[in-house]
């Protein structure tokens, strides 16, 4: 059996993993920064880095424990270069090539969007294709087409926040903490999903982008209306905003992904990104899928969130494609992980 390491750091998860040819995995070791970035309710890049810095040698040295194996056991080495932090990359980057030039072995350098995708793939192995892939996190949200020999073809991303992005913000307004996004869908779950309006986001020349920066305004114009009863964060008017505006952006993730179906057939609807684990947006994504007869696919919370296994994953897919890098990889914080464009057509 042939081993991958696997290296994450793009943004404020360190992440280590170790993952078998035939998709075990072996090692998947997560060091989360929340402390470091709650008081600041949000994350602070240079501090990323700092504590990729110190954290980097000890998640690596647990992966390799878990796994029960060595670096001499590797076949090769894949870490993320791109997109994310700038310090953060290169935190990952560099230690990825001292490893890889210690031990005389192959450099991957992976697109962290494209690990999303192949984490569905490590999950679940085979998936019918073409298909229609969401991938939702605090910083992306796109919707590929994923081709039939695993190739992505960007049909819509967002021209502003991200999803989870906007979660944090709404969350930073109420005073709840950070991240956002848990807080944001334990309290929904309590609310009423109908008592605040959020308008569809529409633009004046035609896009069909995903847009939340609209409903973070809506948002705060609802909190500015009646600040008294906002003051209370497990109150009924918190809870109901929560809901209406998980409900709003909800609606619009897939309004976006019923065109993609509407314009061209897919075998299967994927679902990946840290915000695939909201529970309201697991259980509408089943039911779209449902309703058009496809399967749906969903990460599972573990391999949802930033982690080494999907880094891994993609590895071993380039690696089987004869992918190697030199030990001058470089970092690419606006990487893109699709060869082609075919964006969304009005109807």
């Amino acid at each position: 059996m042939r081993y991958l390491l696997g290296i994450e750091s793009s943004c404020d998860d360190t992440s280590i993993a170790v993952v078998a040819e035939d998709r075990s995995i072996l090692a998947n070791v997560v060091s989360s920064q929340v402390q470091e970035h709650a008081p600041y309710l949000g994350v602070v890049p240079e501090l990323a880095g700092r504590a990729h810095l110190k954290n980097i040698p000890a998640v690596y040295r647990k992966a390799m424990d878990d796994a029960g194996l060595s670096l001499e056991n590797m076949t090769a080495i894949a870490v993320t270069a791109g997109p994310g932090l700038a310090g953060s990359l290169m935190v990952g980057v560099n230690f990825a090539k001292g490893l890889a030039m210690g031990a005389g072995l192959p450099l991957i350098g992976v697109n962290h969007i494209g690990g999303h995708v192949a984490a569905l793939f490590l999950e679940y192995g085979e998936i019918p294709l073409p298909a229609l892939a969401l991938i939702v996190s605090g910083g992306h949200t796109h919707l590929f087409r994923v081709r039939e020999n695993r190739e992505l073809v960007l049909l819509t991303k967002s021209r502003d926040d991200a999803a989870g992005e906007a979660y944090d913000k709404l969350s930073k307004m109420l005073g709840l903490g950070f991240p956002g996004g848990p807080l944001i869908d334990r309290l929904a779950r309590r609310g009423n999903p109908k008592r605040y309006a959020f308008s569809k986001p529409k633009f004046s020349d035609g896009s069909l982008d995903f847009s939340f920066s609209g409903m973070k305004t809506a948002a705060s114009r609802h909190i500015e209306r009646d600040p008294e009863a906002f003051r209370d964060p497990d109150g009924e008017a918190v809870r109901d905003l929560a809901a209406s505006f998980q409900a709003a952006v909800c609606r619009h993730l897939l309004d976006r992904v019923s065109l993609g179906l509407d314009q061209d057939a897919a075998q299967a609807l994927l679902l990946g990104g840290g915000v695939a684990c909201n529970s309201h947006l697991r259980t509408e994504f089943e039911a779209l899928a449902q309703s058009r007869g496809l399967p749906a696919f969903i990460s599972s919370p573990k391999l949802s969130t930033d982690n080494a296994a999907m880094i891994a994953a993609e590895g071993w897919r380039l690696f089987h494609l004869g992918r190697r890098d030199e030990l001058d990889l470089v970092t690419d914080v606006s990487a893109k992980p699709y060869a082609a464009v075919d964006l969304l057509r009005k109807t």
